[in-house]
């Protein structure tokens, strides 16, 4: 039974993740329009949205160090859920495209620290829990983006003044951060824990053993980081290159435009049923699975591009990369020296793949076709399957292992073999 104080947390972290969606899908619908109203050229949009992400590359890395300086997990979501909010409709007030480029530079730079800083405490708030509930969490971002983008469409269907396009979602994602503030850590325990290993009876062997977990965390949490590394990558070559593939075979602009649809409608649905999931099967597997359906998904749609193969390739895909990066969070958040430090490592290289991975997959089509990058992308899942199959061997390693995984595993054979 859970407390009504970790219910009240939880809720206050969906409507974060809820306000950081909803700005992120807005903020997608804008560019257009921004690009018409400041006459860029794609070269320039391209700078822009460059220092947008190196905004958010550059921020990670430091929430690990931030977050324990300004209070712990909820402090710094509060304060990143403030500036992401108050930032938000900037680059659309601007005039020229240095100043665009400074104001997406700290645009990233909140966003990058509130997907740490949400992330480390949705870690926590599992962690009370008891249980997996971290999908649950990238459920509420998947809806809030979807709203974002209906909110987006709707005022440009109304014609609304670009300067103005991201200020009513700005508005919401403020009350809603507001809303949550004071609920985050509703009945937590702040009191730092005792670190009584190192006793006087035995400081030298305390301090070994120490050492050892140390040098094991930051080993299993730069596996994570490698898996999630391969995994946005796909994620971020279907967002540039999905409808383009499917117009190169000869699909129609609306089939073409259906392609990142099938993968994200599943991979929302995917989020909302994940918890479950990951409670019967384990992490571990989940994130396995997740990512050998993500490779099974995009061979099928290299190897028959028909249109209805690839949207079904697309949605298997979706379906299977919904909860890897949630369970991967998880994981870190689990393993890392705190919830922060553990995060920030993984979403650091987790982003670098997710920039990589559209003009990887260019360079590919460019050199030889673009059914051959939609290859590379489900090598990349598959390898990523493989990885985390390869680290579950090491006994000692549970990195991904989520407490609740030796209650209702999936299948007995598979449990028996599971340390504790």
């Amino acid at each position: 039974m859970h407390t009504a104080a970790v219910k009240q947390a939880r809720r206050a972290t969906l409507m974060v993740f809820f306000a950081n969606g909803l700005g992120i899908g807005a903020w997608a619908t804008a560019i257009p329009p921004l690009k018409q109203a400041l006459a860029l050229s794609d070269a320039s949009l391209s700078l822009a949205l460059l220092a947008l992400a190196a905004g958010a590359v550059c921020c990670m890395p430091l929430s690990g160090r931030l977050v324990p300086r300004v209070g712990g997990t909820a402090a710094a979501t509060k304060l990143a859920g403030l500036a992401f909010a108050v930032l938000l409709p900037l680059p659309l007030w601007v005039d020229s495209l240095p100043l665009l480029m400074l104001a997406t530079l700290l645009l990233g730079g909140a966003n990058g620290l509130l997907d740490v800083a949400m992330n480390a405490h949705a870690s926590t708030v599992e962690r009370r829990w008891g249980a997996a509930i971290m999908s649950s969490f990238h459920a509420a971002f998947s809806l809030g983006g979807l709203a974002g983008t209906g909110i987006g469409a709707a005022l440009l269907y109304f014609d609304t003044p670009t300067a103005w396009l991201l200020l009513p979602t700005a508005l919401l994602a403020l009350a809603l951060v507001l809303t949550a503030a004071g609920r985050l850590d509703a009945g937590a325990d702040n009191t730092p824990p005792a670190h009584g290993a190192s006793t006087a009876a035995a400081p030298v062997a305390a301090a070994a053993a120490e050492g050892a977990a140390a040098r094991g965390a930051r080993r299993a949490v730069a596996g994570l980081a490698v898996i999630a590394l391969l995994c946005f990558l796909v994620e971020g070559a279907m967002v540039d290159w999905s409808g383009l593939y499917l117009a190169s075979t000869g699909a129609t602009a609306a089939a073409a435009a259906a392609g990142f649809a099938a993968f994200s409608c599943t991979m929302v649905l995917g989020r909302l049923l994940g918890d479950r999931v990951v409670r019967h099967c384990g992490s571990r597997r989940v994130i396995a699975g997740g990512a050998a359906l993500a490779a099974l998904g995009l061979g099928l749609a290299g190897a028959l591009p028909a249109t209805g193969a690839i949207l079904a390739g697309y949605a298997m895909a979706g379906l299977g990369l919904s909860n890897v990066v949630p369970a991967i969070f998880s994981a870190a958040g689990r393993t890392g020296s705190s919830a922060a430090a553990g995060i920030a490592m993984v979403a650091s290289i987790g982003y670098a793949g997710l920039l990589a991975g559209p003009p990887l997959i260019g360079a590919v089509a460019a050199n030889w076709s673009l059914r051959a990058g939609v290859g590379v992308m489900a090598g990349a899942a598959l390898c990523a399957a493989l990885l985390t199959l390869a680290v579950r061997r090491r006994p000692a390693d549970t990195a991904t292992d989520t407490a609740a995984d030796t209650a209702a595993p999936c299948a007995a054979p598979a449990a028996a073999g599971k340390s504790s």
